[in-house]
């Protein structure tokens, strides 16, 4: 166990800006060639060539039909597969879990929804889910580190299914005995979230929910992440536009229609706004250190309003429950 948490050689003489600090990374996990996987999964570098394809056409939000949602391998199936591996990896989080165990449960999850986990080797991520710890913002790699008491841990869970539709979706979790800081970080992040969904409907402007956004979280003397945005997603793309900045003033392009599906994930801070990523490619971190916490839905636009495909049971618009969330 030792030789499992000694520092990745880039991390050796590296400054970090908080208290967290990677271990090794165990192997690559496996998936069986009987589980359809998206066309980045055999590739080298990782890439997405759906994606490289879409960025090459003219800008066009596209618009889903009932099929396409509601099919049996569409896009609420794989929204609704992703919902049960986070309800099920979140019960894992415990203090002495290895986020690496939580990557371990997250895998097996997916595989045996017949799906594939989308994080992993798109552009080379090494695992199947994200797990953001403490000052980590997101992109946090699963290793051989121990949840601790008091800290908080964002689980963020893609998944891809045989119909060829992703979903994504993550939640921020409560460690132990965490403090009356902490806990307020995580409540303001999840009240960022369902205030932006509250503008959700036909005719909204992308760019207006990030206004929206920054205001409730100057309200907690918070601050938004600017760097990463939510995103569209959908049928063989992991990430496509509309592009949804988290912040006001932004510059955000296009118009909610009925049929427009995306993610909203505003990542929320106790200190500064500013973010830094670590020399393995992936980790976002704070510059001064301090916390950093987040939830996402992925969702539709309806004629009245939205639809979270991504809800938790009987919940269709979000309800603060922190008893789901303290482990």
């Amino acid at each position: 166990m030792e030789q499992k948490l000694q520092l990745p050689h880039w991390a050796r003489d590296y400054r970090f800006t908080g208290t967290l600090r990677p271990t090794l990374l165990s192997p690559r996990r496996t998936v069986p060639t009987s589980i359809r996987q998206p066309d980045y999964a055999q590739h080298p570098a990782g890439v997405c060539t759906h994606e490289q394809n879409e960025r090459n056409k003219p800008p066009h939000i596209r618009c889903y039909t009932d099929e396409e949602i509601n099919g049996e391998v569409g896009l609420r199936h794989v929204c609704q597969m992703g919902r049960e591996i986070l309800d099920i990896a979140g019960k894992a989080v415990r203090v002495g879990v290895t986020t690496d165990e939580l990557d371990r449960i997250v895998h097996e999850a997916t595989l045996e929804r017949d799906c594939y986990p989308s994080p992993l080797n798109y552009y080379r991520f090494p695992k199947s889910v994200c797990t953001s710890v403490n000052e980590v913002i997101c992109h946090g790699i699963p290793d051989h580190r121990e949840l601790c008491d008091g800290d908080i841990v964002n689980l963020d869970i893609s998944a891809y299914n045989r119909g060829g539709y992703h979903g994504d979706l993550n939640e921020t979790f409560l460690v132990g005995n965490v403090d009356a800081e902490g806990q307020k970080l995580v409540k303001t992040a999840f009240d960022c979230l369902a205030t932006a969904l509250e503008l959700v409907r036909p005719g909204t402007l992308y760019r207006d929910l990030g206004a929206a956004i920054e205001r409730k979280a100057k309200e907690t003397q918070c601050s938004v992440v600017r760097t990463y945005c939510g995103h569209g997603i959908g049928h063989e793309l992991f990430h496509t536009i509309p592009n949804i900045p988290h912040y006001g003033k932004n510059k955000a392009k296009g118009v909610m229609k009925v049929g427009h599906v995306f993610t909203i994930e505003p990542m929320i801070n106790l200190g500064t706004s500013g973010d830094k990523t670590w020399q393995d490619d992936w980790t976002a971190v704070t510059t001064d250190g301090k916390r950093s916490a987040q939830f996402e839905h992925t969702l539709v636009v309806t004629e009245t309003g939205y639809d979270l495909l991504t809800k938790r049971k009987d919940e269709p618009v979000m309800t603060w429950k922190p008893e789901l969330l303290q482990r």
